[in-house]
């Protein structure tokens, strides 16, 4: 199978791209910027070039990664047009492309708040531009019948692992320098993905039978829930850094509140606002049944994904 990645130079799509090559699959990757398995430079909301690049690569899937995935709480949806009009432009242009069979189109848990359990597939409740700005996505994704592939919507939720960001580079930064603290003293549970795992369930579904994936929605996390505190400590180990302290929800709310008036009065980042803490210490666990049914056993285990991460890390450092 040919294989098209778009979004190829972000962490998810770059990882998926060399998790497919090195399993013999023939892949092709592109972004509006260049990077190791980029082979087209392509701006999605260039519809024109976009609609000759997909035509010309001719894959038999397509991957859809690109977007903008920042939260940013001063924008608006509008600030978001890769993951609207581009989206737009991927589906008309795989429309336009008949050798394209199937297609991933990836949304984000963000389409529901953290403390919100939806009721169906269709049942959104953002609380930001980029939550919103996917519901879109879902949106015309489903009206456009996916450009008339075989299609599935993916919602990963928050993804780790060699290659990750710079906010999380920055969480790992703060443990190995002994700055990082546990909030309250109760385990924090969330649904989490590694991001090896999760490049090997998006390899699942494009293998899976039409009757499994066609025209569904899938949750990519691994299937046991991570526990927060377990996790920085894990790291803590792993970098031998001096113990985590924990301090008190209520000196924490205190922080964040200082951390909301410096946003307001103009500072564009604060380690801790009321809407990271509220994401922090909310809980929040998905059904994976339906992703476990079709993926299998995932190939990395806590442990191993931490120490993974770790040497990854220490190797940057």
């Amino acid at each position: 199978m040919k294989v098209l990645v778009t979004g190829s130079s972000g962490f998810i799509g770059q990882a998926l791209a060399q998790r497919l090559k090195a399993e013999g699959w023939e892949v092709q990757g592109l972004d509006k910027l260049p990077g190791p398995s980029t082979d087209f430079v392509c701006d999605i909301l260039d519809a024109r070039q976009l609609q000759e690049t997909v035509q010309a690569c001719a894959p038999d899937a397509l991957v859809h990664l690109a977007a903008r995935i920042d939260i940013d709480e001063t924008a608006d949806v509008s600030d978001y047009p890769a993951n609207v009009e581009g989206v737009r432009n991927v589906i008309d242009a795989v429309r336009r492309t008949p050798s394209i069979k199937r297609t991933a189109w990836t949304s984000s848990q963000l389409v529901c708040r953290v403390d919100y359990a939806p009721k169906s597939d269709t049942d959104y409740n953002p609380d930001s531009s980029y939550g919103r700005s996917k519901v879109l996505t879902e949106q015309i994704v489903r009206e456009q019948d996916g450009g008339g592939t075989q299609w599935c919507l993916v919602r990963p939720t928050t993804v780790w692992g060699p290659g990750m960001s710079a906010h999380y580079r920055r969480f790992l930064r703060m443990i190995q320098r002994g700055y990082y603290f546990h909030i309250g003293r109760e385990p924090l549970l969330k649904s989490f993905s590694y991001v090896g795992n999760i490049t090997y369930q998006y390899r699942q579904l494009l293998k899976a039978s039409p009757e499994q994936m066609h025209r569904k929605t899938f949750y990519l996390a691994d299937y046991e829930p991570l526990d927060l505190v377990a996790w920085g400590d894990a790291f803590q180990r792993g970098l031998r850094a001096r113990p985590i302290p924990r301090i008190p929800v209520l000196l924490a709310r205190a922080m964040a509140h200082s951390g909301d008036a410096a946003i307001a009065l103009g500072l564009k980042q604060f380690p801790l606002t009321s809407r990271r803490l509220k994401n922090i210490l909310t809980e929040y666990q998905f059904d994976l049944t339906a992703t476990e049914a079709i993926c299998g056993p995932l190939p990395s285990t806590f442990q191993q994904s931490v120490d993974e991460t770790v040497e990854w890390f220490s190797n940057l450092s």
